[in-house]
């Protein structure tokens, strides 16, 4: 299964755009938004193009390919203009061999794992940071941020394609990390 993950896109259009053209040519079976979709929050400046609505109405149009998960900056009225969930606090994709826990990252982070077995993989946002990695028996994954990136990182998204967890510039210019989620 081939699968594009995004964080932390915090209302910015065009970052919205070209994601949404990546996830078209990618293949890929779902998109997965792990929050902070609209609003860009009180610690952030407003990022390139902000327009929340129509974001909104991008992202509605492939509402039956988006797996969601909400963040900290996502509310009950930023869900009257999504046609797809964002409510969740976390939800799984179970594959083959493992499982995906896919959360924003500031109620279940790093320093506050849930419950994950060997070979599971932790996937979250929040600190727009890029991460992948194996801590012990579990791998941690952070596809940064589609917007506001940070740490001198360029805009980026995720990509699970072979067992390849693969973090990508949003302009396609480099991979950034990527990490095999089988030993």
């Amino acid at each position: 299964m081939k699968l594009m993950i995004a964080s932390d896109i915090h209302g910015s259009l065009p970052a919205t755009e070209r994601l949404l053209a990546l996830f078209g040519q990618s293949g890929a079976r779902w998109l997965i938004l792990l929050g902070d979709l609209l609003y860009h929050g009180p610690r952030n400046a407003l990022p390139e193009g902000y327009a929340p609505a129509e974001v909104a109405e991008r992202l509605n149009t492939l509402a039956d390919k988006i797996l969601c998960v909400r963040g900290n900056c996502d509310s009950e009225v930023d869900q009257m203009l999504l046609q797809f969930p964002i409510t969740a606090p976390w939800q799984q994709i179970l594959l083959e061999k493992q499982r995906l826990f896919l959360t924003h990252g500031h109620l279940y982070h790093p320093e506050n794992l849930p419950p994950l077995g060997a070979g599971d993989v932790f996937v979250s946002g929040h600190t727009h940071i890029p991460v992948a990695e194996r801590r012990n028996d579990i791998i941690f994954f952070n596809p940064g941020s589609v917007s506001i990136p940070k740490g001198g990182f360029a805009a980026s998204y995720g990509m699970l394609e072979d067992d390849v967890l693969s973090i990508n510039a949003l302009d396609n210019s480099a991979v950034i990390a990527q990490i095999s989620i089988n030993p």
